[in-house]
């Protein structure tokens, strides 16, 4: 959240937070940087062009095991997709053995049962 507040500042710290997309941190089976890994797709959602580059990234966490953080990466992109359609579209085809759309799906739906 506070990347999201610092605009411009933040920019040369996106492929930090974009390493982010991918922690792990287990104990006894339970992963505990789920919301590390949400707060990172939230964070690039928000920085427009200068995020164009972890947009793979992204997308990859729509087949993140944890509804979070693949609410947040659904929002993520629909915020690019939103501004910047063309880079996104790029982006989820870039992204190779993960059937993106089938996913996008699955979130939605899982959204919209959620909020019924």
């Amino acid at each position: 959240e506070a990347l999201g507040k610092h605009g411009e500042a933040a920019v040369p710290h996106l492929a930090a937070v974009a390493n982010c997309l991918s922690y792990r941190w287990e104990i006894n089976g339970t992963d505990y940087g789920t919301s590390v890994r949400a707060a990172a797709c939230e964070a690039l959602g928000k920085h427009g062009e200068a995020a164009e580059p972890h947009l793979g990234g992204i997308a990859k966490r729509l087949q993140d095991e944890d509804e979070d953080v693949r609410k947040a990466a659904y929002n993520a992109l629909k915020s690019h997709i939103e501004a910047r359609g063309q880079a996104v579209a790029a982006a989820v085809r870039a992204t190779k053995g993960v059937d993106v759309w089938s996913l996008a799906r699955k979130v939605l739906d899982e959204i919209r049962q959620g909020s019924a």
